[in-house]
């Protein structure tokens, strides 16, 4: 294969930016990047930025399935299409185009975890590791061979933010940049998934979030700490929603009623639940910013006794 395989990028945000700077450092021939048109008042894709820094052309179609959006992807001449954090449907006559196909990231050990919010689903549902999967995306979701794995731990301590940031992004990159290597050498394996270990689960959001006090303190902690920082797990107090920030779990029977207050301090607030308590350090009351528990505290008074509630 030549060394000079031409590669489009679709992408955004900085993993995609991330991406394409480090093809560039590896001096990977990139014709041309594919990203979301600019929002009036938002800043500009980081990818854009990135792109025009390095003279490389930028296109931006609200829809990738749109005839000027293919017939644009086409006109490049592509070897290899890239798909670093691609949210839109990329239609079979961009994927297939190229000479080579399409690769893409998704952040989690397919075929387990298929679906747009990955991340957060093995952390709420207490699993200890998780991963990556560069994979050739095909008609399905999610379906498509795998290239390349690669796997992390879910600690105790772990929050979706962690996982993310400190090893997902960051292994991510680097797995892509194998991945192209892979391909430009001709050593790229197309492993066909094991349907029979496929999950899937669709967006986590708020209201998949909402604590349930009766449920057991692990469940309870796994939830908050798989959806921090989105979308935050949450609860209500005194009728008005709030979200819970770095939370520690403490094990044993309180004696309390599942979402009562025991006990304040100058770490947080402690709240009951089934078999133990949450140490809540970190607050986002509704329609407000987050902030330290115990500036939230002496705002409300809150004291022990008082109720959390669906």
């Amino acid at each position: 294969m030549t060394e000079d395989m031409r590669i489009v990028i679709i992408g955004q945000a900085a993993f995609g930016e991330s991406v394409l700077n480090t093809l560039v450092e590896r001096d990977e021939n990139i014709v041309g990047v594919f990203c979301s048109p600019d929002k009036e008042g938002r800043p500009l894709d980081p990818i854009k930025i990135a792109a025009q820094t390095h003279d490389i052309p930028v296109f931006q179609f609200k829809r990738m399935r749109k005839k000027e959006a293919v017939d644009a992807f086409k006109a490049l001449n592509a070897d290899l299409c890239v798909m670093a954090f691609v949210t839109d449907i990329v239609p079979d006559a961009i994927l297939e185009a190229p000479t080579h196909g399409s690769i893409q990231y998704h952040p989690s050990l397919l075929p387990k975890h298929r679906g747009p919010s990955s991340i957060n689903w093995p952390i709420i549902q207490g699993e200890t590791k998780t991963g990556l999967s560069i994979f050739w995306p095909d008609k399905g979701l999610d379906t498509g061979p795998i290239l390349l794995q690669k796997e992390t731990e879910i600690t105790a301590d772990d929050t979706l933010g962690s996982v993310y940031f400190d090893r997902l992004f960051p292994m991510g990159v680097e797995a892509m940049a194998e991945a192209v290597k892979m391909v430009k050498e001709g050593a790229a394996p197309k492993i066909v998934q094991d349907e029979s270990e496929a999950t899937y689960e669709g967006w986590c959001q708020a209201e998949d979030v909402v604590i349930d006090w009766n449920k057991s303190v692990d469940e309870i902690y796994n939830l908050i700490r798989g959806s921090e920082p989105v979308p935050g797990a949450g609860s209500t107090y005194n009728g008005s929603k709030i979200q819970f920030y770095k939370v520690q779990k403490q094990s044993g029977n309180t004696g309390q009623e599942p979402g009562t207050v025991f006990e304040v301090s100058d770490k947080g607030f402690l709240v009951a639940a089934a078999g133990g308590a949450i140490l809540v350090g970190r607050i986002q009351p509704e329609g407000a910013r987050k902030t330290m528990a115990p500036d939230w505290i002496a705002s409300v008074n809150l004291k022990p006794g008082d109720k959390f509630g669906r």
